[in-house]
């Protein structure tokens, strides 16, 4: 036991004891609590003590940070973000016609997704490296789920205008999140649900691709993998070599570019360049050899011009608001997860901040405009992040430069991709979707956490094999289960003193700590609610029966104290009261002492209130373990087991 006996026995009317909280009244309470769950970062700290006018400019510069750098802007951050924003257009060109059309829309509608939406997000975002786009998992989210209800084909015009409306909800869900700070929703997907879930929406994106690839005219119209896989091979006689032959090329062509890029950084723009490359090298092989009559699918005529206003288009009525609103909540929330992310690692890597609730607000807003100007759900996609980081970005004016492009392409350039072939959109998809798919996340997962993987693995198997839908669902379920889990099975330690010192750890993680004879030393490690509280009685229970078997087998001095280390609980509710006072009954049965060790403020205030503190005494709260300990060993060699508990108080008193 070290020195603890020695230094309690010489200081025993010293000890410490374990403060009793002020009282606060309940509004103040009340106030706090709502801060800590709403306002965790204080966004009000910069208005204190300001003038109104002040206060205004503030105000404007947390809603439009653009007001905030630009006056600061330089040259030299113009030459960086300029041929950053060129780099990303040539990325974000390809990639959204591509998106586009998995999403089921006409392919122009991925380049006005690229236009206005970024200018709005550089206005309005606090990062400096999310480069704003259309992503492909919410285009085959939002593809998948309007499907159901509309057919694309039969009713195209009905189909678009309820993307428009999806995109809308989608906005506001996400604006909404932002403004009452509800941001802390997102976090209900765990980072092992998104890697699954993304890295199973990217394989099915990739198997959708086979009906390009393959020159497939009839495609079904599920994307888990039994029905892709029947579909495809059931049209065998059906299979284009030309087209799969162009398709494979154009693959290895972007997979190698990518690779030269990782081993050489400086060559960035490679791969950036790469899908630009590849549409026009492919649009210029079909037209010359007229690969369009020989069954090579191509986009055909691109409307020249701006975004046209889509306001009225928006869809309000019965039955299809509710396919709308539900569409537009799922892929909200799914591109809230991703840009979120993606932004918050790129500021870590140039270490600044970006707040998280401000960024729901200019993805939300950037999605509410979007879908009055013809635009479909945009966020942040990882890939073109990474290029616009690579390519040294210094502020989102990047995002600025690579909407004047696509607003030059839209007005003079949409003629030139007339003959571009759908296999090498194709192609530029599954080059993107190989990337997204992190196996290596996943084996650090399975070496690191089993049950991480587990909710891994559900997510990614939940979505090939059921549906994107299916698996969303079953990677937030798995998430929450294991929240619960946490909550419902809190750990117990048993602990022991380390050889030498005052200190006392779990005997499980240090084996060499040793057991205090007569005393059994437990601690909790959460809070005590009733989700845990019948547990807990029954795991403390359990404990102590093991501890009598244990003495009764070895012979030595019987148990007489059950110690309950409380520092880890920061919290209890009256379930976990009535949990204490039937563990008090059970030790009093038993003829043993409970004794509590640094109960929290808030616990402290709990069990005053509830007279708990009266009913075990306050004599039996102690600060620290070692003191506690102290008191037992004290009690122990002062007087006889079995008649210590009858004269503990009158011992304590003469002490």
């Amino acid at each position: 036991m070290g020195n603890a006996e020695y230094d309690y026995q010489s200081g025993m009317m010293n000890v410490q004891k374990v403060g009793m909280p002020p009282p606060q009244p309940f509004l103040n309470s009340l106030k706090y609590s709502l801060k800590e769950t709403f306002f965790p970062d204080d966004p009000f700290r910069k208005f204190k003590n300001q003038p109104a006018s002040k206060r205004f400019l503030l105000g404007l510069h947390y809603f439009f940070p653009i007001l905030e750098w630009a006056p600061k802007y330089t040259l030299h951050f113009f030459k960086s973000d300029l041929i950053a924003g060129i780099t990303i257009a040539s990325l974000a060109i390809p990639q959204g016609i591509s998106y586009a059309k998995l999403a089921n829309l006409p392919p122009i509608l991925g380049l006005y997704s690229s236009f206005l939406p970024p200018l709005i997000y550089a206005m309005m975002g606090s990062s400096r490296d999310l480069a704003v786009g259309t992503v492909a998992v919410g285009s085959l989210l939002m593809a998948s789920m309007l499907s159901r209800v509309v057919n694309f084909n039969d009713n195209p015009k009905l189909f678009l205008h309820l993307a428009f409306t999806a995109t809308f909800f989608a906005g506001l869900l996400q604006a909404s999140l932002g403004l009452f700070r509800l941001g802390f929703i997102v976090d209900f997907l765990s980072h092992a649900s998104i890697v699954g879930f993304m890295g199973g929406a990217a394989t099915v994106v990739c198997l959708q691709q086979l009906k390009s690839i393959l020159g497939l005219e009839h495609f079904t119209h599920e994307a888990d993998l039994v029905s892709v896989m029947r579909s495809v091979f059931s049209q065998t006689h059906e299979w284009r070599w030309e087209s799969a032959v162009l398709g494979c090329c154009f693959i290895f062509f972007l997979l190698i570019t990518r690779y030269f890029s990782k081993r050489q950084p400086k060559f960035f723009w490679v791969s950036a360049m790469a899908p630009l490359v590849s549409v026009i090298l492919g649009s210029l092989l079909v037209y010359v050899t007229h690969a369009e009559k020989h069954g090579v699918q191509v986009i055909g005529n691109l409307k020249k011009g701006l975004n046209p206003p889509s306001v009225k288009d928006l869809v309000f009525v019965s039955p299809y608001m509710g396919t709308a609103i539900k569409t537009g909540f799922v892929t909200g929330i799914i591109a809230l997860a991703e840009g979120i992310a993606v932004g918050r690692s790129f500021a870590m890597f140039k270490n600044y901040h970006i707040d998280g609730n401000k960024e729901m607000i200019a993805i939300g807003t950037m999605n509410i405009f979007g879908s009055f100007t013809s635009c479909y759900l945009t966020t942040g996609p990882f890939s073109r992040s990474a290029v616009n980081y690579n390519a040294g970005c210094k502020t989102a004016a990047s995002n600025i430069v690579m909407s004047i492009a696509v607003m030059l392409t839209l007005l003079f350039l949409t003629p030139l991709f007339h003959f571009t072939p759908l296999v090498v959109l194709s192609a530029i998809i599954v080059s993107a979707m190989l990337g997204v798919i992190d196996y290596q996340a996943a084996i650090h997962l399975w070496k690191i956490d089993k049950f991480d993987f587990l909710v891994c693995f559900s997510a990614y198997v939940g979505v090939v094999f059921g549906s994107v839908e299916i698996g969303l669902v079953m990677a937030v379920v798995v998430s929450v289960l294991r929240l619960l889990l946490f909550i419902a099975r809190p750990r117990t330690f048993l602990l022991g003193n380390i050889p030498n010192s005052a200190v006392y750890r779990s005997v499980e993680q240090y084996p060499n700590a040793n057991r205090i004879p007569g005393v059994l030393i437990l601690e909790i490690d959460a809070p005590i609610y009733f989700a845990n509280a019948s547990y807990l009685r029954e795991r403390i229970t359990r404990w102590i029966d093991e501890e009598e078997d244990r003495i009764k087998a070895t012979g030595q001095t019987s148990l007489q104290y059950v110690i309950m280390d409380m520092t880890a609980v920061g919290n209890i509710d009256t379930s976990g009261i009535s949990m204490l006072e039937e563990c008090k009954k059970t030790v009093d049965r038993r003829g043993l002492q409970l004794v509590l060790v640094n109960p929290g403020s808030e616990v402290m205030k709990k069990l005053n209130k509830s007279k708990f503190l009266d009913e075990l005494g306050h004599k039996w709260v102690y600060l620290t373990v070692e003191e506690a300990v102290g008191a037992c060993n004290f009690m122990l060699h002062t007087y006889k087991p079995n008649s210590m508990k009858d004269e503990s108080s009158e011992g304590w008193n003469n002490a």
